[in-house]
């Protein structure tokens, strides 16, 4: 059997061996993906870990991420062996039309690839897109979910197992062993999350993120539309390789339907937070909603998705709706009582008369969901009698 160039110490910590991957030392998962998966995901299944409370600062990941490195060594070794003395060899890459690769938030997206078994949903809108598709069953398993299912895709998501409630570790996600990750926020791929992207491409592993949540400018649009909406449900059925027709023309007919509010009507999309309100701005998915149920939104000059507010300018804008996001950590209700006790909102003309729409925390992104949280919004709206 040929010898390894270099020898690598599987009591190194996990930054060294990073290191030694990057200067080309090692060889990575890619190059033996299928083999080198299992034997990894087989060390990480050894040792297992309870997911913590916060995605942010706690993931530890010296020792685990070393099982991954050592085991993946170990795989390199044995395809060596399998080799004989003879290198390696590679089939030529398959050429692919350009118009098959997704340019994904910056990073390439190969849709000509066979349609991916074993997926990880990170975020509501992910799962939630899956199951409107007919894709429940190449869920492996959901993380950070936003709140429960709609009504008519519960019984096939009660069965899904959850990873965390909290953005999974990529040691987490690696020991399901799947063959994609689709994230609802570009940031769920982070060393300190999921995994960067790169790195779980290193172990064969897809990723997609939801269009709408890339963060970078050149990849936010001037302004979210329905468009894009329906463009990720289409790039998604073409990752799996389905048809989303006919999903895509019940959501443009639902749509249809919505007819927006005659006049002029200001409006406070209110997403989280008490001291300092956290609010829908101007290119997402609130703000689509707003003006397509005809509000104004007071916050749209700020060019984000969402963004930090200030209670003082609510007050200067005295909006006449207020739409009220509601998640279990911080629901409809507690902001109303945050609105009612603070002297200054207590007496926006909104709160006054309660003039509120409610809207569940997993449909405020864009997705799957918009078209019908726009046409639940709208229907809220014509009741309050403008």
């Amino acid at each position: 059997m040929p010898q390894p160039p270099h020898r690598v110490w599987c009591g190194a910590s996990a930054l060294e061996l990073r290191r030694q991957v990057s200067r080309g030392e090692l060889s990575r998962a890619s190059e033996s993906p299928n083999l080198t998966r299992k034997v990894a995901v087989s060390s990480l299944r050894s040792s297992p870990r309870s997911p913590a409370p916060h995605p942010a600062g706690r993931r530890p990941a010296g020792r685990a991420l070393a099982a991954v490195a050592c085991a993946t060594l170990a795989a390199t070794a044995l395809a060596g062996c399998a080799a004989a003395a003879s290198p390696a060899t590679h089939p030529p890459a398959t050429s692919t039309a350009a118009d098959a690769v997704l340019d994904n938030c910056g990073f390439p997206v190969d849709t000509s690839l066979p349609a991916p078994e074993r997926v990880i949903t990170i975020k509501s809108t992910s799962t939630e897109m899956l199951l409107a598709l007919g894709l429940g069953d190449r869920i492996i398993g959901t993380a950070f979910q936003d709140g429960p299912v709609p009504e008519q895709w519960r019984a096939e998501a009660g069965g899904i197992p959850s990873i965390s409630d909290q953005v999974p570790s990529e040691e987490a996600v690696l020991s399901r062993q799947p063959d994609l990750v689709y994230a609802g926020w570009e940031s769920n791929f982070s060393a300190d999350g999921a995994g960067t992207r790169q790195e779980l491409a290193s172990f064969g592993v897809r990723s997609y993120v939801s269009p709408s949540a890339c963060k970078e400018p050149a990849y936010q649009p001037k302004q979210l539309g329905f468009d894009d909406v329906f463009d990720e449900i289409e790039q998604v059925a073409a990752i799996f390789h389905v048809d989303a027709t006919a999903l895509v023309d019940r959501q443009r007919a639902e749509l249809a339907t919505v007819q927006p509010l005659a006049g002029e009507h200001t409006a406070l999309w209110y997403s989280s937070g008490s001291s300092i309100p956290y609010v829908g701005a101007g290119i997402g998915a609130p703000q689509l909603m707003m003006q397509t149920i005809g509000l104004t939104n007071i916050a749209a000059g700020i060019r984000d998705t969402w963004a930090s507010y200030s209670w003082e300018a609510v007050v200067a804008a005295n909006p006449d709706v207020i739409v009220l996001v509601d998640a279990s950590w911080n629901t409809a209700q507690h902001k109303i009582e945050v609105l009612e006790s603070n002297p200054a909102t207590a007496k926006l003309d909104a709160v006054q008369q309660h003039r509120y729409l409610i809207v569940p925390f997993a449909a405020s992104e864009a997705g799957v969901r918009t078209v019908a949280a726009t046409a639940d919004l709208a229907g809220q709206l014509a009741k309050l009698g403008l």
